[in-house]
């Protein structure tokens, strides 16, 4: 038994590390690529964008970790470094003693949300706020500060002070709260609370972002791979990690994520894996839905072989086609039903609940390049390309009918932009 499970960790572990540099994107669509007007256009819409700020986008004051983790890259290139510098810096400030990270924080007094809002006097002329039934705040963080590092080679954020503890030592303890607070022993994996695939609303109540005694507790895919993915960037920039320790946990995770997550009759992950039973109808068949968000972050955390990979994009492609949506950004198909969230927004084909995001279709496309599939990755971004364009912003999410809404979203930018400096990257490199 333990000959197998270890067979099982070094396979997955070969995922983690596959190596895509051998496949060459074909002279053909490489030049059809350069030749793309539409490329250079959005790479540049998206720079301009970045120049103005970092808070999420036109609805949000707030500046959130998991929205700077994904255009933090973006942002280095053409902002102030040193700005990004100190806004990575002001969520430690923010951390609590058990070492959970902040949401995001805003300005006092700049919030339209009325938040259950945390103070520090660490930084007193901001005010913070956390979901609660997400599992992704501190693993976004320490992803940032890894990419923060590697766009500008600053290590000395990691020296830097913050309370007596240095950023290196406040990323560990973000870490552990994770496996200390949001660990269950029986399945070895982390837990939240059920939301639909990566989102920040729970079902059973009308705004739905905290957990609270009506809350289903349960486990999903897309924690585990953004927590898998935040230990090898934490090892990758950290240089006296316990790299033993955490490798071990890291490799438990993936196994775990496999043997109880992964759907292998369905090729799919599971929605969730319930703790203490589900908030939906005992004859609703919740396994139907299939996730796209998850599923791509779960690909960047390598555990996903080659034909699976291409399995999950065809089936993406599927879902868009049987949702008459715009791009492989749908969040899932088929939606929850109405009613089966209390949040008005969260209707079905709307919001988390069927929308059309950017913000994770441009993931998707980064690890088809990454996986090399680019093809396929150029397939996936050409509707996007072209939506973004004809109407001159990014937004937060459409309707799969094709409404937009949340303009000027930091993070689709910074996806497509990544998106597309991965293609020029490897363009250049053949």
């Amino acid at each position: 038994m333990k000959k197998h499970i270890l067979i099982i960790a070094c396979i997955l572990f070969a995922f983690s590390c596959k190596d895509t540099s051998g496949k060459k994107i074909s002279p053909e669509l490489a030049q059809q690529i350069q030749n793309d007007e539409r490329i250079e256009k959005v790479s540049n819409m998206a720079e301009a964008l970045l120049k103005e700020g970092l808070n999420a986008g036109d609805s949000y004051n707030e500046i959130w970790i998991r929205d700077l983790n994904t255009f933090i890259e973006l942002a280095c290139e053409v902002g102030d470094v040193s700005k990004i510098r100190e806004s990575l810096i002001t969520f430690f400030k923010f951390q609590g003693k058990d070492g959970n990270i902040v949401d995001g924080y805003v300005k006092k007094g700049d919030s339209p949300i009325s938040y259950n809002f945390y103070y520090s006097d660490l930084s007193p002329e901001f005010a913070a706020h956390k979901n609660t039934v997400e599992t992704d705040q501190e693993s976004s963080l320490i992803q940032s500060i890894a990419k923060y590092i590697r766009a500008t080679g600053d290590k000395s954020i990691l020296r830097e002070t913050i309370g007596e503890r240095t950023v290196e030592q406040r990323m560990e303890d973000a870490l552990k709260f994770l496996t200390t607070e949001r660990y269950n022993e029986k399945y070895g994996l982390l837990w939240g609370a059920t939301t639909a695939d990566w989102g920040d609303v729970q079902p059973e109540h009308e705004w739905g972002v905290n957990i609270d005694s009506t809350s289903h507790l349960c486990i999903d895919i897309y924690d585990n791979a953004m927590f898998i993915i935040a230990i090898k960037d934490y090892l990758d920039v950290v240089d006296n990690a316990d790299k033993a320790s955490w490798d071990k946990t890291s490799n438990q995770i993936a196994e775990n994520a496999r043997k109880y997550l992964w759907d292998a009759d369905k090729q799919k992950f599971i929605p969730h894996l319930y703790l203490d039973g589900s908030p939906f109808p005992s004859d609703f068949d919740e396994n139907a839905i299939y996730y796209h968000g998850g599923t791509t972050i779960a690909i960047e955390a390598g555990l996903l072989t080659e034909s699976e990979i291409l399995a999950a994009y065809n089936k993406m492609k599927e879902n868009v086609k049987a949702a008459k949506a715009q791009s492989i950004g749908l969040t899932m198909y088929p939606t929850y039903p109405e009613g089966f969230f209390k949040n008005k927004g969260m209707t079905p084909n709307s919001y988390q609940n069927g929308g059309d995001w950017t913000w994770y279709g441009g993931r998707t496309v980064q690890q088809l390049i990454a996986n090399g599939f680019y093809a396929e990755a150029y397939e996936a971004i050409s509707p996007i390309l072209d939506r973004t364009i004809a109407h001159n912003n990014f937004y937060e999410w459409w309707t799969p009918d094709g409404k937009p809404n949340c303009g000027s979203f930091r993070g689709s930018a910074g996806v497509l932009w990544k998106a597309i400096r991965m293609f020029d990257e490897k363009i250049n490199i053949e």
